[in-house]
């Protein structure tokens, strides 16, 4: 049985659990190590049976909590070359845990394959993840995507349960009080994935057999869960799928308190 779960989603750090009953994996471990340790214990999973932790990209947002977890667990760690160089840079990599590239045949984990594939995002080598379970279902974690790419639609035609970004409402980024080169840095190919792209996006996958979405990394300035939550209604909806009937959405907030998903 699969199991899943967004622990983190935000700026302001983002981890996400996969598993089977034999263990499972983090997708980035971008809060405190003792945050970390007591998310998975609230929901009995013991950090002990977290036996690999793939990194997305360096962004701090997404690596702060490795080198203390990894460390205390010996937990190996994976990444696309260009982020281990970013990890490494970044002192990351100083702890006592083995870490190595993810090559494209992927990597096995507890009866999981998980595979890489590239995102356009402002980092080194930023990549997202497919999780293939032993039931042969598949789970698929894209987030910081600066647009939607042939490569990423084509990893994530067929999963099961997709968790993407939906980061921000343009409306609001623009209109809001960020900064100039922020608001280009975020509206820009290597950056974030906005509501709409976002919708457009499920709206493709729901008609490739997708039936579980999980919007992830929403801007605590230029979002609202809502409105996220909406826009994907909305596009689901012009392909006739009704929720609760044809798919499950849900939105992701910056720290979950649910349990985690079995399917």
């Amino acid at each position: 049985m699969a199991r899943f779960c967004s622990l983190f989603s935000s700026s302001s750090g983002n981890s996400t659990y996969i598993g089977t009953a034999g263990g499972g994996i983090l997708i980035d471990a971008g809060v405190s190590a003792k945050r970390i340790t007591q998310a998975l214990s609230d929901r009995d999973i013991p950090p002990e049976s977290i036996k690999a932790i793939f990194v997305t990209h360096e962004h701090s947002d997404h690596i702060k909590g490795i080198r203390v977890f990894a460390s205390k667990f010996s937990i190996p760690v994976f990444a696309t070359e260009g982020t281990l160089r970013g990890l490494e840079e970044s002192g990351a990599l100083s702890g006592k845990f083995p870490c190595d590239v993810i090559t494209p045949d992927g990597v096995e984990v507890c009866g999981m394959i998980i595979n890489r594939f590239s995102t356009p995002h402002d980092s080194y080598e930023s990549c997202g993840y497919t999780v293939g379970m032993p039931d042969g279902r598949k789970i698929a974690v894209a987030t910081d995507i600066g647009h939607m790419t042939n490569e990423i639609m084509t990893a994530l035609t067929g999963c099961d349960l997709v968790m993407i970004e939906s980061n921000h409402d343009i409306g609001m980024l623009q209109n809001g009080d960020y900064p100039y080169y922020l608001k280009r840095r975020i509206l820009s190919d290597t950056g974030h994935l906005c509501n709409e792209a976002c919708g457009d996006a499920v709206a493709q996958l729901i008609g490739r057999g997708t039936t579980r979405f999980f919007l992830g990394h929403l801007s605590e300035h230029n979002n609202m869960p809502d409105l996220a939550y909406r826009t994907s209604c909305w596009a689901l909806s012009q392909q006739g799928a009704v929720a609760d009937r044809d798919y499950k959405l849900a939105v992701n907030p910056p720290e979950n308190f649910d349990p985690v998903i079995r399917f």
